[in-house]
């Protein structure tokens, strides 16, 4: 399959009634890595060293090291850039925080990145270690720092760099909402983005400086709206909503994704692409072609074998963490699939109540927990995480969403619609009780749905939580694929669920009726 975005045909019709262009430049790219130092499978969750050995596996720092060397060796004028979202996700980051993502930047050769959200995650304190330890500018315009004395003088908006002879600037972009999604703590004011980019486009531009890199993670949509909204922007490069853009299948739009004269690019997420954008510019600066692809990290890239050892070394000591007691509980927590996939289960009510707990304060109703999600049971007494993340070993993300009860009951219709075959679309549930009565026909077996103690209002907009596999269709659900107000990248469920056994220890495992299944 080609990944190549623009036809010749398209290029020429670009370029028509331009003089030669006299600068080419190579943007190499990533976004939202999360921690993704070791491969991963083609659902974004660990992949394991046998299936990677037989070629199943894509990602990977090792494989990015490579793919970055060759990307590089091909152009004589490249900048390799990130758009946020180095920190979270895998025990890696449990365990270095941002000290692991420092190093294999700096060895790859950034030459800038974004503030994203999940760089909050800990507070302004490990944000600061993360940039105090890169070689490269952390850029955020969209903030005012001034009041927090961690990163007041270690964050700019925007930068200046040359290469080629030409000077390029570069502006940061995080998303307005990052109060709501991390930890930045009360000193740091967000602010709208448009405004934020025009005005250090602005100030670059008076300094001499006419071809922009946005650096955003903001989200695709949030970053057409720039791109509609300001001028001066030559190319955007995306984070935050883990996009796909190209000619394959599942993308959300080409690669890039023209605005006017402004370029538009993403490249998914976990390091399974290596964004490649190849952009031209004429003397005053315009974008007079723009073209290019994400490239797949899959087995036909080499394993940089130095970085492969390194990623090994550094995996370590995360054992330690798996043997860490984080709980404790008076019983067994029961999470068998025999039992999970066709009625309410102790395990399926602690990790619906988990994740409802961590989110309700943001205007969430319901939580939806697939019980195919649930891999094993918990048994009495100390918990230790890699107990936890047996039970949760997708590396499956918080999403918050918006539904009306109409999609909710929709949704319902489709957990129970498989029990007999013993699906893992049964959902688990909690904020919510309804009874299943298999007997009916499909589409009419959900009765009795409260949400809230209240009866379900159909036209009504209730919030919900899941995890990303759910709430991106993920076991049947098509119905929350274009929810409202989506919101895919929250803390991990596994570390969520611990973190509520811990709060609650010793946890006493119970089911009180919310599911009644009548056959």
């Amino acid at each position: 399959m080609s990944y190549r975005l623009l036809s010749s045909a398209a290029a020429l019709a670009l370029t028509a009634g331009v003089a030669q262009a006299d600068y080419s430049l190579t943007i190499l790219h990533t976004n939202d890595f999360h921690a993704r130092f070791e491969p991963i499978s083609a659902y974004d969750s660990g992949c394991s060293a046998e299936d990677n050995t037989a070629g199943e596996c894509f990602g990977g720092s090792a494989r990015l090291m490579t793919a970055i060397g060759d990307a590089k060796a091909r152009t004589n004028n490249h900048i390799l850039v990130d758009g946020g979202d180095q920190f979270q996700g895998t025990l890696f980051y449990t365990y270095y925080k941002g000290m692991l993502a420092a190093e294999m930047m700096n060895q790859m050769g950034y030459d800038a990145m974004t503030v994203g959200n999940h760089e909050f995650d800990d507070g302004p304190e490990v944000l600061r270690g993360f940039v105090d330890s890169v070689q490269f500018p952390v850029l955020m315009s969209n903030a005012d720092i001034s009041g927090e004395a961690q990163l007041a003088d270690a964050i700019q908006k925007s930068v200046i760099i040359e290469r080629g002879g030409e000077k390029l600037g570069l502006i940061g972009l995080t998303p307005q909402d990052t109060p709501e999604l991390a930890s930045p703590g009360p000193n740091v004011i967000f602010t709208d983005p448009v405004g934020a980019v025009q005005q250090e486009v602005d100030r670059l531009t008076e300094e001499g400086v006419n071809k922009i890199i946005v650096l955003s993670h903001s989200g695709y949509n949030t970053d057409i709206r720039v791109a509609e909204n300001t001028t001066g922007v030559d190319v955007i490069v995306g984070g935050h909503s883990n996009t796909l853009l190209g000619d394959m299948d599942g993308a959300a739009g080409s690669y890039p994704t023209m605005v006017g004269s402004t370029a538009i690019v993403q490249a998914y997420a976990y390091g399974k692409f290596l964004g490649e954008l190849n952009v031209t510019f004429d003397d005053e600066g315009n974008v007079t072609e723009a073209a290019g692809a994400p490239l797949i990290m899959d087995a036909a890239v080499a394993e940089d074998e130095a970085t492969k050892a390194r990623i090994t070394e550094a995996a370590a000591p995360l054992d330690e963490i798996r043997n860490k007691v984080v709980a404790s509980t008076a019983e067994a927590i029961e999470g068998n699939r025999d039992v999970c996939r066709v009625m309410e289960c102790s395990m399926g009510n602690l990790v619906a109540d988990a994740m409802l707990e961590r989110v309700k304060d943001q205007g969430i109703d319901v939580a939806l927990a697939n019980s195919g999600g649930l891999r094993a049971s918990i048994d009495a007494g100390d918990v230790t995480m890699g107990e936890v993340l047996t039970v949760l070993p997708f590396q499956n993300t918080l999403s918050t969403f918006q539904i009306t009860g109409e999609t909710l009951v929709a949704a319902l219709e489709n957990a129970v619609s498989q029990v007999a075959d013993g699906s893992g679309r049964f959902l688990q549930v909690a904020g919510m009780s309804f009874t299943a009565d298999l007997s009916k026909e499909p589409g009419s077996r959900v009765s009795d749905l409260m949400v809230g103690g209240a009866p379900i209002e159909m036209d009504k907009v209730y919030g919900a939580v899941s995890n990303n596999f759910v709430r991106n269709g993920g076991d049947g659900f098509a119905m929350f694929v274009n929810a409202d107000n989506a919101y895919d990248f929250g803390p991990d469920l596994a570390d969520v669920t611990a973190e509520y056994l811990a709060e609650n220890a010793p946890y006493q495992p119970y089911t009180d009726g919310r599911i009644t299944v009548n056959q």
